[in-house]
């Protein structure tokens, strides 16, 4: 076999098993992946300002296949406790919220509050978060602290075998995240209004929008305006070609 066929062969075979050992690799990462999103955990479904009100999402995926989710209790911080907290009706789960009384009474919108919610307890009616699903459990919860950039809450997840995983451990700045992270939920700056950035995003928003709707019209009509310019130039020279062509004619004649 010569150099070149040589060659040839095997790039073939390098070529065959190219899309195999991309499969793997495709499939390593995803199961490396995988834990990072079995974590419960929270986000805020708008902004969540200090000082402010926000709607919150408490986001439970099932890691178990053979196993549903069928009850998640919160705990509310008390270093910085919430004095409203209302969640949202989730279908097919009862919902209780436990209050407790504060060490320490707080003031909001000028009232004095003496007891605070303390937990949340989601149960499940019926099948609950079955394997290879999530559920979100929103919440709005107010005033949030102005003083710090996080509230830590504990989750308890208990699936219908009777095990219950510990959502509780503190993830330390610059360390491992922990086995069972406890959720965190960050927070922004304050605004003056004290009901966090949504107003101004929004203005902002809008103004970035009329801006941007205004450029676009403005090189819309630019693109407009060069297009019937250029079509009025093909025009014309099509028109002196032909005159040209006529004028020979004539002359020849």
């Amino acid at each position: 076999m010569s150099q070149q066929q040589s060659d040839t062969s095997h790039t073939r075979r390098l070529a065959r098993r190219l899309p195999l050992v991309g499969a793997a690799a495709a499939g390593s990462v995803l199961l490396l992946a995988g834990p990072a999103f079995a974590h419960v955990s929270v986000q805020p479904s708008g902004t969540a300002a200090k000082g402010g009100y926000a709607t919150v999402n408490f986001k439970v995926p099932n890691e178990k296949d053979d196993a549903s989710t069928v009850k998640l209790e919160v705990t509310l911080p008390t270093d910085h406790p919430l004095a409203s907290v209302m969640p949202q009706p989730v279908p097919g789960w009862k919902i209780s919220v436990t209050k407790a009384k504060l060490p320490k009474p707080i003031e909001m919108e000028g009232e004095k509050i003496t007891e605070a919610p303390s937990k949340i307890t989601w149960t499940a009616d019926g099948k609950g978060v079955e394997p290879g699903q999530f559920q979100q459990f929103p919440l709005s919860v107010g005033q949030l602290p102005k003083d710090t950039d996080q509230v830590v809450f504990k989750a308890l997840q208990t699936y219908d075998n009777k095990e219950v995983v510990r959502w509780i451990e503190p993830t330390k700045e610059g360390a491992p995240e922990p086995e069972n992270p406890a959720p965190v939920l960050k927070l922004s700056a304050a605004e003056e209004d004290g009901h966090g950035a949504a107003g101004a995003d929004e203005k902002s928003g809008t103004t970035t929008g009329m801006k941007a709707t205004a450029a676009t019209a403005d090189a819309s009509g630019s693109d407009t305006t060069a297009r019937v310019l250029g079509a009025v130039g093909i025009v014309v020279g099509i028109i002196g070609v032909g005159f040209g062509v006529f004028a020979g004619r004539r002359r020849s004649a």
